[in-house]
């Protein structure tokens, strides 16, 4: 029988676009893989914008005060980076179960999880945030901050660190939609909270009309109000019964089991992130060895850089999603074939980016400095790191794949050998052995995650992922 027009339409691209845009009802266990990827990419790449305008927006005004500024925010979010390992360690896994359940049709199920993961998150923000508030100065210190940088600077630190609870939150809250596949919601938090953002950062960070010209601590603050305003309306959504999981007071009692299952599989992501972000740790150390305009021009690059790296992270959180719901359909063939398409999607994206790095980084840096001494140090980053694009996008599929799938232990150790193993010892022979300076340390990038994207895959293909149990 033939097609009618109506039932095409419902599979058509731009139909499949406005309905992820507007929320779907859509069984990702079953129909076309592909229109399910889509349905699920499109708002989390939006999200991921979003949250990367956080990070370009607070630089683009940070760099009109200076280049100890923009290194004040470099040392700041490379530290702060610990912070997101157990968020995205925490998120990860909450993902994974949320997405398990939902797939099992357990609702009663994923929104124990969700209440539990808010619970945890909670927890480990406090631990982690307070000491980092109170102190910032020695933690500067401790990244070889020099005293004026501290003296200037130890005011936006200590904020970062206090406002950790709005961050662990807005990520875990996020995590519970994407796995019960109201990629749209997360979506639009991140759009509010962001627009707060983009409007009080120059207010705060200036002080035009009646706000306090705060410098650098006012991107700080900016962010802080915009992340929290974020959480508060995650929290209504979550409340109300206005998405696929809904938060009563009944779920968020301490259940024990839960809980003790969120750590064993957050434990092992927390470490896999960890592992990664302390390695930007000392890179970024290194490259406080070669002066504050050196990490000035890291910092820009790295911005950038992760500007386009979240929106990709974003698509292949879809494949997380893909493969938790399908595991737990008992379909995993579907998750494989869903993989595999995200893995595509994803490399055609990063490939057409890293062109527009290599042969145009100048443009894209003086968008946010023109300081002679910064720009050279920033296009070096850019241009350097994008020769790995292609290998971003196929290992950080791999990643989300494990991870949707519960096997945190997996990425974990690729991770380790990966980044602790080769990369830093491999910045550091470049940097300083082969006297190739910080351009050694930009190089030790692409280069690691050669090998953490081949190792990916050879594991990936052995499915031994298929079979964790959540």
């Amino acid at each position: 029988m033939t097609t009618t027009t109506p039932e095409r339409s419902r599979t058509s691209f731009w139909f499949s676009v406005k309905e992820s845009l507007r929320g779907t009802k859509q069984d990702f266990t079953e129909g076309s893989i592909s229109r399910d990827v889509l349905l699920l990419a499109i708002p989390m790449v939006l999200e991921m914008c979003m949250e990367s305008l956080f990070a370009v927006v607070d630089i683009f005004w940070v760099t009109r005060l200076g280049s100890n500024a923009v290194a004040t925010v470099g040392l700041t979010e490379s530290m702060l980076t610990l912070v997101f390992s157990v968020g995205l360690g925490v998120s990860m896994s909450t993902t994974a179960m949320v997405a398990r359940r939902v797939g099992e049709h357990d609702r009663a199920g994923a929104s124990t999880a969700a209440a539990q993961s808010i619970l945890l998150g909670l927890a480990v923000a406090l631990t982690m945030g307070l000491p980092g508030c109170f102190f910032a100065r020695q933690l500067l210190a401790l990244m070889g901050a020099p005293p004026d940088l501290i003296a200037g600077g130890h005011h936006y630190t200590s904020i970062v660190f206090g406002g950790t609870v709005s961050v662990v939150l807005l990520f875990i809250n996020n995590a519970i939609f994407r796995g019960a596949g109201d990629a749209s919601v997360a979506m639009r938090v991140l759009w509010f909270s962001n627009l707060i953002n983009l409007v009080l950062d120059p207010l705060f960070i200036f002080g035009i009309g009646p706000f306090p010209a705060l410098g650098v601590t006012g991107a700080a603050v900016s962010t802080l109000i915009g992340r929290s305003c974020g959480v508060i309306y995650q929290l209504a959504i979550l409340s109300r019964g206005s998405s696929r999981i809904t938060v009563r007071l009944s779920h968020i009692r301490p259940n024990p089991r839960v809980i003790s299952t969120l750590i064993r599989v957050s434990s092992t992501g927390v470490l896999q992130f960890a592992i990664g972000h302390t390695s930007w740790i000392a890179l970024v150390r290194m490259v406080s060895s070669f002066g504050s305009v050196a990490v000035a021009g890291y910092a820009i690059g790295i911005r950038v850089f992760m500007f386009v790296i979240l929106p990709s992270w974003g698509l292949s959180g879809a494949a997380a999603t893909m493969v938790g719901q399908n595991l737990g359909a008992r379909k995993p063939e579907r998750a494989v074939r869903a993989v595999y398409l995200t893995s595509v999607y994803n490399m055609i994206f990063l490939g057409v980016i890293a062109v527009i790095f290599i042969l145009a980084p100048r443009f894209i840096v003086h968008i946010f400095t023109t300081d002679p001494e910064v720009v050279p140090f920033a296009v070096d980053c850019l241009r350097v790191i994008a020769w790995g694009n292609l290998f971003y996008a196929f290992g950080m599929v791999m990643v989300q794949a494990f991870n949707g799938a519960g096997d945190t232990v997996t990425p974990t150790i690729i991770n380790l050998f990966g980044f602790w193993f080769l990369e830093i010892p491999l910045a550091f022979f470049l940097a300083y052995r082969a006297n190739l300076q910080v351009r050694g340390v930009f190089m030790a990038i692409p280069i690691s995650e050669v090998f953490i994207s081949t190792a990916g895959l050879v594991l990936f293909l052995r499915g031994r992922w298929k079979k964790k149990v959540i």
